[in-house]
């Protein structure tokens, strides 16, 4: 997978490249940062009585590659949490928990600006588990308790796919917003006949562009 990324960054930057014409030259190779707040969630699992989105954040870095009037390449390196919140009971006994899965997200997004300062994009994210935990609180008692990394027990890969937009009110500051919706059960030992979990997720923040 790491040659995957690599062959995609490879090919995006000999595009780049390969344009002669003037839009191309006129708009070089940009590099910046962002972040902004993740609303992430996980598929419905039917031993969960009621889900909810759990509230974390992203950050990180970004290419922005032209390769033709009016469209772009971008890809991107993020810390990324991701995650659920859910209540459920046991034995007569009401629970609540939170799931905190962080992973390091590289997006690959096709941009296409549909007036100079505004886009629209989609592409493919591929995510690698860096942590896992789970946060359990017994809602009769009041006792919580926090799991230790459990990411051994999950998928290390992750893969979605993202649609979103974005917004420049100056050449070097913007606001994005885009969602992913994963594709990879993030469970890695599914017992059979069981659905498969994953994860999707609504991003919101801001980009800054050095130019």
């Amino acid at each position: 997978m790491k040659k995957l990324i690599l062959g995609l960054a490879v090919t995006a930057s000999s595009l780049a490249f390969a344009q002669q014409t003037p839009s191309s030259s006129s708009n070089p190779v940009t590099f910046g940062v962002k972040g902004g707040m993740n609303v992430s969630s996980l598929s419905k699992d039917e031993g969960l009585d009621d889900q909810k989105s759990k509230i974390g954040f992203n950050a990180g870095v970004f290419a922005n590659i032209p390769v033709a009037e009016s469209f772009s390449v971008q890809p991107e390196v993020l810390y990324s949490q991701y995650g659920a919140k859910a209540d459920y009971t046991l034995l007569g006994t009401k629970y609540s928990s939170s799931t905190k899965l962080d992973y390091i997200a590289v997006p690959v997004m096709f941009q296409y600006n549909l007036i100079p300062n505004l886009y629209v994009e989609a592409g493919p994210e591929f995510g690698f588990l860096v942590s896992a935990k789970n946060k359990i609180k017994n809602e009769n008692n009041g006792n919580s308790s926090t799991s230790d990394n459990y990411k051994d027990d999950l998928k290390t890969f992750n893969f979605g796919i993202g649609i979103g937009a974005g917004y420049y009110f100056t050449p070097n500051f913007g606001l994005t917003a885009r969602y992913v919706a994963g594709l990879t059960d993030v469970a890695k030992d599914r017992p059979n006949g069981s659905d498969a979990v994953k994860n999707n997720v609504f991003q919101v923040g801001l980009a800054y562009k050095f130019k």
